[in-house]
């Protein structure tokens, strides 16, 4: 019986294996196998370069994508903590004008006291809480009411001038109708001693005067103030309103005055109320 016959590839293998050793050993010992290694590299690079960059083109896009995403999260958030600084900013310096302005209005009024027209009165000082305002009507309300002794109908002042009269009074709080209102009426004097009627128009709008006679020499600037008339509602010399703009028309029975308000009617923080009444 014939004997198997042993394949020879393994003892080819191991042949071709000691022999590769022996070349690397001697490339190694003569500096060579730096070059082999690195030729080696050099196919590889060839070899897998288009594989890695068409990877790079893929995977760097989503990488910049991410990190760009994340970097967008952080500026984002970064800019909301800026516009809520911002805002605190403004609402502290707006806080702060609210107060200088407070300030200087009571500076103001504690200077009342010290003008002529106001001589012989008792002001009781109040703090504006609501204002109300229409195309026809402009109130404020004020933290002084009838246990404070204002009453209906007391004149109401302020930096300027007069700002209205009381038209309602609770125990601790009242209501104001301000020059500017449709229903105001004011008496008032002008130039050496003539007469008129100050009309509301509503809230931001000009007075006008009634009675005033074709051509009378009223000039813009005048100052009108109240009359003091007996039995009127105001006490006389407190300054009402500045004169705008005058006309005389063809047939008019009476010149056309308008008028601005002495007093800031818009930015009201604290006034006065007169503790007087026609009778007084």
């Amino acid at each position: 019986m014939a004997k198997p016959r042993r394949s020879r590839r393994p003892r080819t293998t191991l042949i071709i294996l000691v022999l590769v050793s022996i070349t690397i050993i001697t490339l190694d010992a003569r500096g060579g196998l730096d070059r082999v290694t690195s030729g080696m590299r050099s196919v590889a690079e060839d070899v897998f370069s288009p594989i890695r960059s068409g990877v790079d083109g893929i995977v760097q896009p989503i990488g910049s994508f991410l990190a760009g995403s994340v970097h967008y999260g952080a500026v984002r958030q970064q800019n909301q903590k800026l516009e809520a600084e911002n805002g605190r900013l403004r609402a502290q310096i707006a806080g702060q004008a609210d107060a200088a302005q407070a300030l200087q209005q009571l500076k103001q009024l504690s200077a009342l006291d010290d003008l002529p027209y106001y001589a012989n009165l008792q002001l009781v000082p109040a703090e504006v809480i609501d204002y109300d305002s229409s195309d026809f009507a402009a109130t404020i309300d004020i933290d002084v009411g009838r246990d404070q002794g204002a009453t209906l109908d007391m004149p109401v002042v302020g930096e300027g001038g007069l700002i209205g009269q009381i038209v309602q009074a609770n125990a601790n709080t009242s209501t104001v109708r301000m020059i500017t209102d449709g229903q105001s009426k004011v008496g008032a004097r002008y130039g050496t001693g003539s007469l008129a009627l100050l009309n509301g128009q509503g809230a931001d709008q000009p007075l006008t005067a009634s009675y005033v006679p074709p051509n009378t020499p009223v000039a813009d600037g005048d100052i009108f103030t109240t009359s003091g008339l007996q039995g009127a509602l105001f006490p006389p010399g407190i300054p009402v309103a500045r004169v705008e703009t005058t006309r005389t028309g063809t047939t008019s029975s009476e010149e056309s005055v308008t008028l601005a308000p002495l007093a800031d009617l818009d930015h009201l923080r604290y006034v006065s109320v007169v503790l007087w009444g026609p009778q007084s």
